[in-house]
């Protein structure tokens, strides 16, 4: 093996394994579908999709590609399915691109309050091609469903966005199908429903919240975060009229050879997904995140509350440092966190009021309640100064070590 990249990985895994994984977005596949990455499918181009390739030879693709399809349609209880796409980014570009023309107005949740890169930013492709507008949460700090039929009506946008990379709270997808149909029925421009369920792609195949395919026109998703699959992205749809404009919007338009063996890593995910073991995952996963927030709470600390894997700890009001710093005093003692934007920022977004904690990743290595609600202790004390980082970073150190190894995940 290459010396340079063997030490490289073998300090990240020790980074990994000496410590505590919070980002949200972050988690760890199984061994087996590891495995299955680093297969011989890595070394097949496939351009094009099963049974209509641009290359010879893919008989073997094409059926890991079609159970791939199945299995994600299956799990997710949808008719039509794409796995190709690289990423979450290119699974919403090539959903913009078979909903929309370019200029078309999109209707998503203002940045600071959740939104993702990819649902209008502006150092992003999406508000170069398309004329975005946003709704903003209720004073709450929650989706205000009246707000949106409102912002609907003076938008009158063509496409309605949903799913969020900061939401702490469950989505009623089906109040936004029902507010969505009650503005096209007095609208001259039709609104389509698309749903990016990236974050909580997991929670919803383990049907301890709503499905959006249920109700949107186009979901897309991720493939790692809580569906603890490989990195990659995912597109799944009840409306069969829009398969091939989706499809042509991933190949050609987007990309090029699908990754293969990412696709037979995702398959292997989508399977692993649909057994009593994952359910049991989730809810572990769900239970660690509310431990965490309510002890960090009882501690005094301005926290959002939660009803999926992930909250927001505002530390400017909580401790009077900026997330930024904040992340870096966590990841000083072992701690991996981000720093992220809140509702009611007034910060740039480079150095934000909060940061995002999450538990999908720290629960796969085998954390327990006792051990979320530790944790919390050991950020407020971090945070606060109230015990020294040498003692802190130690036991962080401890609580890591009785977890599994990061290397040797089975499901």
């Amino acid at each position: 093996m290459d010396r340079q990249i063997e030490r490289l990985l073998a300090k990240e895994t020790k980074r990994q394994n000496g410590g505590i994984e919070l980002i949200a977005s972050e988690n760890y596949p199984s061994k087996e579908t590891r495995s299955v990455c680093g297969s011989i499918a890595i070394a097949k181009y496939a351009e094009g999709y099963p049974g209509k390739r641009y290359y010879g030879g893919c008989e073997n693709i094409d059926a890991i590609e079609r159970l791939a399809q199945e299995r994600a349609k299956k799990l997710f209880g949808c008719v039509y399915a794409n796995v190709q796409p690289h990423s979450g980014s290119q699974a919403n570009f090539a959903a913009y691109k078979a909903l929309l023309n370019l200029g078309d107005r999109i209707l998503s949740l203002r940045l600071n309050d959740g939104g993702h890169l990819t649902h209008g930013s502006p150092v992003s492709f999406s508000s170069k091609l398309y004329d975005f507008h946003f709704y903003d949460l209720g004073e709450d700090g929650r989706l205000d469903y009246d707000l949106i039929a409102r912002r609907l009506d003076e938008v009158n946008p063509h496409l309605f966005l949903a799913g969020y990379s900061a939401y702490p709270y469950e989505i009623d997808f089906r109040k936004l199908q029902e507010v969505i149909n009650a503005h096209n029925l007095h609208s001259d421009v039709h609104t389509y429903f698309m749903v990016d369920m990236a974050h909580i792609a997991g929670i919803i195949a383990a049907k301890l919240t709503q499905n959006p395919v249920d109700y949107a026109d186009i979901v897309t998703s991720t493939t790692h975060k809580t569906l603890r699959g490989p990195r990659g992205g995912l597109i799944l749809s009840n409306r069969l009229d829009l398969a091939k404009k989706i499809d042509s919007a991933i190949f050609p338009y987007a990309q090029g050879g699908p990754l293969e063996n990412i696709i037979a890593g995702k398959a292997v995910a989508f399977k692993e997904a649909a057994s009593p073991k994952f359910v049991s995952y989730m809810k572990k996963v769900l239970d660690n995140t509310k431990a965490c927030n309510d002890e960090l709470a009882r501690r005094g600390a301005k926290v959002s509350g939660t009803e999926n894997h992930l909250f927001l700890l505002d530390v400017l009001a909580s401790f009077g440092i900026d997330g930024k710093t904040a992340q870096a005093e966590l990841e000083s003692i072992g701690i991996t966190a981000n720093k992220n934007t809140i509702h009611g920022e007034t910060l740039p977004p480079s150095r934000a009021s909060g940061i995002r904690i999450g538990f999908a990743a720290a629960t796969t290595r085998g954390c327990s309640r006792p051990q979320a609600i530790e944790i919390a202790d050991l950020i407020y004390d971090c945070l606060t100064g109230a015990k020294p980082k040498s003692a802190l970073k130690a036991k962080v150190a401890s609580i890591a070590k009785r977890w599994k190894d990061v290397n040797d995940l089975t499901f």
